[in-house]
């Protein structure tokens, strides 16, 4: 059974831009499944985008290098 709500003119543009062929019923689902995600999980839909030849990969890894032996120092 299907029950109305209100949402500010915003959210229904965001909802609407982004819905396309799916019902706003779907979207809203999609997006609340997408926030209950843990972690590793989101990271899991990330792995292989970039090419390691891609320059984005090449400032991701630089910047994330002195975090990475911050974490191995405090939990090796």
């Amino acid at each position: 059974m299907a029950k109305p709500i209100m949402v500010s003119n915003e959210a229904y543009s965001e909802l609407k831009e982004i819905k396309k062929d799916r019902s706003f019923s779907e979207v809203i689902i999609d997006l609340m499944k997408s926030k209950r995600k843990k972690t590793v999980a989101g990271l899991k839909d990330c792995m292989g985008l970039l090419d390691k030849d891609d320059d984005e990969y090449g400032r991701i890894m630089k910047e994330l290098r002195p975090m990475y032996k911050r974490w191995t120092k405090k939990y090796a």
